[in-house]
């Protein structure tokens, strides 16, 4: 991807509908289908394309594909930028230094897609080791010289990378006319990689686990957390691989149940708990949370802090009336596991359960179980992860801390 190989091709123009492109406008990376009017030019999918509104005024460059109802995905808002290795380069450096001031860079997510400008790519970082997943074709064909050219970077700081294996095995990619792929994008390495976070160790495992392999967006919510488990007795709901149970342990809590119902992700867990020497402590169960939160309560049962960390209800806006009546649930059961005092941490991963809708459903929940929530905070995604305004698909993570109070 030389410069002067892009400067002697002629890019397509994609013009704008009049009234269209309202979201680039405002900030954003995305160009729907039925916002084009015409585009003008040989191009590929996956080339490059100049982007103007309906009167020829520039909006900048991005890539094409006709499979995808997300037709253009905005790299830059600048005329006269080229998209070449030192382009790339200067997008991978920008993102690095970002990272190295806001969080703990051990394990990091180093690239976030659009919110990094560079749409489709997610890049994570666990201790040293990468793990990639690619959505979109453009950035595919560019996947390469980026993951080169982040070694690069990251070497320049004293960070050698021993492996990459890429995840990009997600449904979405068929909406691009891609193949789900996985696999070594380097010499073959143990896939059980081992970290530290928040002072406790895990295995993650790039190459079956959920996603890249463990959700490094919930870092500080789990960190928050500890400090209400001193002495408490904890349920950590879709434990998943037993992140919060760990951190609740870590502390203080005199005893943990975790629940999942993945068999494979509880012996995860319980080996996450054995290399943290917490086994007496942290006990997991593979169960369906739905059917076990009502069995607690029949049981009376009740806890000093119960986490809900579910998985996305709803990957879709038709899908989200459903997904409101599960967190309606899951919250108002929970809460009833919680002694008069006691503390309830509850989020939502999908952004189309967005703030407002996701607020307004614990209220309901709150008053179907008769309690009265005390707000003590309410936290996003760890700044690895960041919102890009505008990108309204990159502020997905919402995550509430509350006392539960009954009437007095």
């Amino acid at each position: 991807m030389r410069r002067e190989k892009v400067e002697k091709r002629q890019l397509a123009i994609v013009t704008l509908k009049k009234g269209e492109g309202r979201t680039i406008k405002s900030g954003g990376a995305w160009i729907f289908d039925n916002e084009i009017e015409s585009i003008m030019g040989h191009f590929e999918n996956g080339d490059i394309v100049r982007v103007q509104d309906f009167d020829g005024y520039p909006m900048g460059k991005g890539f094409i594909n006709q499979n995808s109802k997300i037709r253009v995905r905005m790299m830059t808002r600048r005329e006269d930028a080229v998209i070449d290795r030192e382009f790339l380069r200067m997008r991978v450096k920008d993102a690095w230094e970002y990272r190295k001031h806001t969080v703990d860079i051990s394990s990091c997510r180093i690239i976030f897609g659009e919110a990094d400008f560079l749409p489709g790519l997610v890049v994570d970082k666990f201790s040293d080791v990468l793990v990639v997943e690619s959505l979109a074709l453009g950035i595919d064909r560019m996947k390469t010289e980026i993951l080169n050219l982040l070694k690069e970077v990251l070497a320049e700081d004293g960070i050698q990378i021993r492996g990459i294996y890429e995840r990009s095995d997600a449904k979405v990619r068929l909406n691009e006319g891609m193949d789900r792929v996985k696999g070594f994008l380097s010499e073959p390495f143990d896939t059980n990689v081992p970290i530290t976070e928040n002072g406790i160790r895990y295995l993650v495992d790039v190459k079956e686990g959920q996603k890249t392999g463990f959700f490094l967006d919930q870092k500080y919510n789990r960190l928050a957390i500890q400090r209400l488990c001193r002495d408490a007795r904890v349920l950590d709901c879709f434990t998943h691989t037993g992140s919060f149970a760990l951190n609740a342990a870590l502390g203080g809590a005199r005893s943990v149940l975790g629940v999942d119902a993945s068999e494979s992700g509880c012996a995860r867990a319980r080996e996450n708990a054995r290399l943290n020497g917490m086994e007496d402590r942290v006990e997991f169960l593979c169960a369906d949370v739905f059917e076990l939160l009502p069995q607690l309560e029949q049981e009376g049962e009740k806890f000093d802090v119960v986490i809900l960390d579910p998985p996305a209800f709803t990957k879709s806006r038709n899908s989200v009336k459903n997904a409101v009546k599960g967190y309606r649930e899951i919250n108002l059961r929970g809460m009833k596991l919680v002694k008069p005092g006691g503390y309830l941490a509850t989020c939502s991963c999908s952004h189309f359960m967005d703030y407002e809708l996701f607020t307004k459903t614990i209220h309901q929940a709150a008053r179907s179980a008769h309690r009265r929530l005390r707000q003590v905070e309410y936290r996003t995604q760890a700044a690895d992860h960041p919102i890009l305004w505008a990108a309204e698909e990159s502020y997905y993570l919402k995550f509430y801390i509350f006392q539960v109070c009954e009437e007095k």
